[in-house]
């Protein structure tokens, strides 16, 4: 199954801030249930610090797509079955390495 690119600029915006609200979500539900754990998974704080940059640079003009995978794609491959939203990652990851899905209208 091949995974889905972004089809617009705005659209992969989109998806890159949506992973940064489902990573901010998933540590505070981890944060609610802390008396019950012994800590934060060790993905939580590299997983957000590398969408967080991600956004960072598209924000300020500084993105440009690449061949190579996002520093993330390391802890999806990882910690996939922790990360509920591990298929939007491989979704931003697979835009980033092969651009736009761009279709002939």
């Amino acid at each position: 199954m091949a995974i889905q690119r972004a089809r617009t600029a705005d659209e992969y915006i989109d998806w890159v801030q949506q992973a940064r609200f489902e990573v901010a979500a998933l540590r505070d539900c981890f944060e609610y249930e802390l008396e019950d754990l012994k800590g934060f998974p060790v993905f939580i704080a590299p997983l957000q610090g590398a969408i967080d940059e991600l956004y960072s640079a598209m924000a300020a003009g500084r993105y440009t797509f690449g061949r190579e995978d996002l520093p993330f794609m390391e802890l999806v491959t990882r910690f996939g079955d922790s990360i509920p939203f591990h298929l939007l990652l491989k979704q931003i990851n697979e835009t980033h390495r092969h651009g736009l899905e761009v279709t002939d209208a």
